[in-house]
């Protein structure tokens, strides 16, 4: 079996066999790829961002033009910015514009540095920008709705405004109430099912509604002013059903939460991908179970949860020009498990097609276990919802702390 995978794998052992890999996956397209997604198992193994560091390096010898990752949409205008050429503090840049804590990744200090690089000296239309394409939330709370809804109500001109949002303030309250991390656990202790709650959705809607409508005055004199303002307008929608699912004590409440999650950032990709078009096309990295076109499967504690991922999402609107590569390590697997199988194939890392390799394996075969906290190791069903593997063997397997 390991001789017929090593035959289906390509070996990246070099600059040179990395971007023919990159170039045969992209030939196998029936549309070239708007929307190039790169997964890892888990967060804070340093291959994982410098394997994104070098596949980045080969898009953008291919006309790519940006790069987008798992973090705050807004925070990441701060390293946006410097890449761009802003005076700054790469330390504050790093802390300020990744949420997470994955400013302190090993890999996102040596991205940033590399954008800041490239970019001197190029036009605009040639630099390389970053975006971040998460919802403002955090693993046990999400914020107040207050900086995105006052966003899109001090964006619009006066006359513009709904008559609802006369009461933005006082229905606000105020922002430790949103933000309480017990109310992740307890249901009754979220304020997202409050009648203050449930008008400030309507606000939002009216606002989201009221910045449509006034798109064709706006947006040709201001695009960058209005596509923020745009941004702000679903997350506070976004936030708001959050925060209601949040205050719902149903079975469901932690798929519901996943999926609310995966809807934002599903949103914001695309709107990423439609401000990039004229420019070229786009890497994303993040997690695994965020960007595969299939179901997500997770285990939380005793429960097993599942949900349709901000890929699976995506992929429904952009197609084939939607390319999912997954990745995987797993130092000291099992044998017989899938995980041992890649190992045997793999000298250092190898990219496996996902069509070849499905069909290579046998009938039944089962993952292996996970190497650190947040792993969640490929399943051969995952198969289904990506292009292709990249197995790393030459990791250790130990979690960096940044968090």
């Amino acid at each position: 079996m390991s001789t017929e995978l090593r035959g289906i794998g390509r070996q990246l052992d070099s600059p040179a066999s990395l971007g023919r890999a990159i170039d045969e996956l992209i030939a196998a397209r029936t549309e070239p790829p708007t929307l190039f997604a790169l997964g890892e198992p888990t967060h804070g193994i340093e291959a994982f961002p410098l394997l994104r560091n070098e596949i980045l390096d080969q898009l953008v010898q291919r006309g790519y033009r940006s790069v987008v990752l798992e973090t705050d949409v807004f925070a990441a205008s701060v390293v946006d910015d410097y890449v761009a050429g802003a005076s700054a503090d790469v330390d504050t840049v790093l802390a300020t514009g990744f949420s997470h804590g994955f400013g302190a990744v090993p890999g996102n200090r040596e991205l940033v540095e590399w954008l800041r690089a490239h970019n001197a000296d190029r036009a605009p239309r040639d630099q390389v920008r970053f975006h971040g394409f998460d919802a403002p939330t955090e693993t046990y709370s999400a914020p107040s709705p207050r900086r995105a809804l006052f966003a899109v109500t001090d964006y619009l001109p006066a006359a513009l405004r709904p008559e609802s949002v006369r009461d933005l303030d006082a229905l606000l309250g105020e922002d430790a109430d949103w933000a309480n991390e017990a109310a992740a656990f307890d249901p009754a202790v979220s304020i997202g099912d409050s009648d203050r709650a449930r008008a400030l959705r309507i606000v939002a809607d009216d606002l989201a509604s009221a910045l449509r409508r006034a798109a064709p005055g706006l947006r040709p004199t201001d695009p960058v002013g209005y596509d923020h303002a745009l941004a702000h307008a679903r997350t506070a929608q976004g936030l708001l059903r959050y925060h209601a699912a949040m205050a719902t004590p149903a079975p469901g409440r932690i798929a519901t939460l996943l999926s609310l999650r995966a809807e934002m950032m599903a949103d914001n990709l695309l709107a990423i991908v439609a401000k990039e078009r004229s420019r070229g096309p786009s890497l994303v990295f993040a997690h695994n179970v965020h960007l595969q076109r299939a179901q997500s499967n997770m285990r939380i504690g005793e429960h097993a949860v599942s949900w349709g991922s901000a890929g699976a999402l995506v992929g429904l609107t952009l197609g084939e020009r939607y390319l999912f590569v997954a990745t995987d390590a797993a130092p000291d697997s099992a044998p017989g498990t899938f995980q041992h199988m890649l190992a045997e194939a793999t000298t250092r890392r190898a990219l496996f097609p996902a069509p070849a390799l499905r069909a290579a394996l046998p009938p039944a075969i089962d993952a292996g276990e996970p190497i650190v906290s947040g792993h969640i190791p490929l399943d051969p069903a995952d198969l289904d919802g990506a292009d292709a593997v990249v197995f790393v063997a030459d990791t250790d397997g130990k979690r960096h702390r940044y968090w």
